[in-house]
């Protein structure tokens, strides 16, 4: 029996030094592979970007964080001692696994009181977090622990507790106890207190269910056990163990939700704008945080059970103060205030109406609702009557569809279009007539930018959202500057737009939209109430509301003058609330060439255009005719049709014009033997000789 005894130490002595001896030849190879320690500091998995209002305050943080890196000396002692006291209070002894822990555990596991319980030290779960993966295999667990001896002979042990400490996960996103504290407590780790480092070390174990975010009981519960462990191992006093951990002053959580629609928006943009770049940054964006939940609260609140809404709301530079692309993100995700493609109704009159003022109407000219049919298309008034004569604001403010169809009839559907299209529409525009009254699908955000442009009195509007972005150290990277602007319209263009927007709310089917202040807009309803629209401004802001269902059903009762006006205004009391009242400037001014009623300026000055002279030769402008030649123009006062401003052009005529193009005689000699381009008769109908009138219809020579 003793000789088999014998026989067992020395067999089993021998196998345990094969053991040691492979063991340490394992670890010394892990350790020459290991990275240096200023590569393992330098490691990280991705970019952490915190998103700023812009008012400075942090709307949201995505991505992993990292906070700053703090060296050893840096780092609170506390923070340290929590640390070691609830995760490995034989840090200091071991060389990287604790043989007593790790006896214990499997004696505990063997008598069957308990399965085989966590044993890592601090080590292993810097070997785990940086080297391996988190199953629970035995392979792991060999592997795990060679690379914490490996760790533990390469490295001091203040190197190996920094690098755990910047970059343990300690939940919500937060790896390192400086991204944490910033999180929780919104300071630097440099400033933990004895309390806020018991909350930190606590986490490690399950960090979400131990979060103060998530939980606030569990985190004082679980920081409560760390202070006694920290007092039993002889870390701290008896009275710092007595703090009152409950009475720490926790970050608030913002809310997530609507800002997200907004940065799924604006953060792709950082691809075109930053040079790749994986550290942490700050970007700074428009987005105003009290606006931001008013425009919330009124999608939210006036959306017709079952339906969708969105808004978008810009300051007149553009910057996106607001943006909603939906009741609930958590729900769905879908932005439709930036990528749904929807019809917006009579709003789309705003490109109709525009192209009719730049051709010469004025909001007091007489129009006529009255049945109309345009190749085989007869569009209907809403409440299926005409009204007759009326002026162009009060058919506007009533969106009365005839009137829309017979000016998008006279100016050209595709002047129309190209309206639209120069006020910023990105979508495909077709040009069948019943594009005036808004069939074809559009942003919100597109149809915002370009009632945004109508309120910087025709000048261009580009949407932004990012003002600068910096490093988290505060360099800067990117720093927006202001898009060119154009005229996109004559000034007397935008006066009257506004003039019928103004009227579309206080009188027409915008009543809704009503604060109290000036407010100019116009609403937009589909067939079958599918889909409801409001746009308007007031004191700089222009704002968007569109309202429908996303499988385009109908919605009952839904209509742009009432539940999309009324968020407009329940959103635009609160964002203009801080800004004095602006009054429009409606008054027209109206180029000469709209008032002039004399028929010379139908053709306008001769200098200014070619001409023929009585041979037929085409004269430049400015160059004097030849004696006795005549300018093809009527004499003064005289109208075509004698019925002098009744005949007032609605197209302008700026630019250099000739007659229309008449077939050419041949060459022939006139009474005097002079050579002629053309023979008599053609001249006698050019210049008007024996009562003949040339035609008055100019063709504009390109530019």
């Amino acid at each position: 029996m003793r000789l088999w005894l014998r026989r067992l130490l020395i067999w089993g002595g021998g196998a345990a030094v094969l053991g040691l001896v492979f063991l340490a030849i394992a670890v010394a190879f892990a350790a020459r592979s290991l990275p240096s320690y200023y590569q393992l500091k330098a490691t990280q998995n991705a970019q952490t970007i915190v998103v700023r209002a812009r008012d400075g305050t942090e709307i949201v943080e995505l991505g992993p964080s990292y906070g700053k890196w703090l060296s050893s000396s840096e780092i609170p002692q506390v923070m340290k001692d929590a640390m070691i006291s609830v995760e490995d209070r034989r840090f200091y002894s071991h060389p990287g696994v604790d043989p007593y822990g790790l006896t214990r555990a499997v004696y505990v596991w063997a008598t069957g009181e308990d399965r085989l319980g966590a044993t890592s030290t601090i080590t292993q779960q810097l070997a785990r977090n940086v080297f391996l993966n988190s199953n629970r295999s035995l392979d792991r667990k060999l592997r795990e622990a060679v690379l914490a001896m490996a760790l533990e002979w390469k490295f001091s042990k203040e190197q190996i507790l920094e690098l755990y400490l910047n970059k343990v996960y300690f939940g919500g996103g937060a790896y390192g106890i400086d991204s944490a504290s910033r999180k929780f407590f919104s300071h630097p780790a440099t400033e933990l207190s004895t309390a806020e480092a018991a909350i930190i070390a606590g986490l490690v174990k399950a960090p979400s269910r131990y979060s103060p975010t998530a939980d606030v009981d569990a985190a004082v519960g679980r920081a409560s056990v760390v202070l006694r462990l920290m007092r039993e191992q002889g870390r701290i006093s008896p009275s710092e163990a007595q703090v009152d951990v409950s009475a720490v002053k926790l970050k608030q959580e913002t809310g997530t939700n609507s800002v997200r629609y907004f940065t799924d928006w604006a953060l792709p943009q950082l691809d075109l704008l930053l040079p790749e770049t994986f550290e942490p940054i700050e970007v700074w964006t428009t987005l105003d945080p009290g606006m931001q939940r008013a425009a919330t609260a009124s999608v939210a609140g006036n959306t017709p059970e079952g339906a969708q809404g969105a808004l978008v709301s810009l300051d007149r530079d553009g910057a996106i103060l607001a943006l909603v692309g939906g009741t609930d993100y958590v729900q769905t995700n879908y932005n439709r205030a930036t990528n749904a493609l929807r019809q917006p109704g009579s709003s789309w009159k705003l490109f109709v109406y525009l192209a009719a003022l730049e051709a010469g109407y004025t909001p007091e000219d007489r129009v006529v609702d009255t049945e109309v049919s345009i190749g085989g298309w007869s569009p209907r008034n809403s409440n299926g009557r005409n009204i007759g004569e009326t002026n162009l604001r009060t058919a506007f403010a009533y969106s009365i569809n005839t009137v829309a169809a017979q000016l998008g009839n006279e100016v050209g559907f595709s002047a129309v279009a190209s309206m639209a299209r120069r006020f910023g529409i990105t979508t495909p525009i077709n040009t069948y007539p019943a594009m005036v009254l808004g069939s074809n699908e559009v942003r919100l955000l597109d149809m915002t930018r370009a009632f945004a442009a109508v309120s910087a009195g025709g000048s261009s509007v580009e949407p932004y959202g990012i003002v600068k972005v910096t490093t988290a150290d505060g360099d800067l990277l990117y720093q927006h500057e202001r898009a060119r602007s154009s005229q996109l319209i004559p000034d007397h263009v935008a006066r009257g737009i506004t003039d019928l927007l103004q009227a579309a709310v206080q009188t027409g089917t915008g009543r809704a939209a009503q604060i109290g202040r000036p407010v100019a807009g116009k609403t937009g309803t589909t067939s079958s109430n599918k889909d409801g629209y409001f746009v308007g401004f007031s004191s700089g802001i222009t704002t968007g509301v569109w309202m429908g269902r996303d499988d385009n059903a109908r919605v009952g009762g839904l209509q742009g003058g009432r539940a999309p006006a009324q968020a407009f205004a329940a959103y635009m009391r609160y964002a203009v609330k801080d800004r004095p009242i602006e009054e429009f400037d409606t008054e027209l001014q109206l180029p000469e060439w709209q008032l002039e009623e004399e028929d010379d300026f139908f053709f306008g000055d001769p200098d200014d255009y070619y001409y023929i002279d009585e041979q037929g030769n085409l004269i430049e402008p400015g160059r004097s005719q030849e004696p006795g030649g005549a300018l093809p123009f009527p004499g003064e006062g005289e109208g075509q049709d004698g019925e002098g401003d009744a005949m007032r052009p609605r197209v302008p005529a700026p630019g250099p014009r000739v007659p229309a193009p008449r077939s050419q005689p041949s060459v022939g000699r006139g009474a005097d033997g002079a050579p002629q381009a053309v023979d008599d008769d053609f001249l006698d109908g050019v210049i008007g000789r024996d009562g003949a009138r040339p035609s008055p219809s100019p063709t504009r020579i390109p530019d």
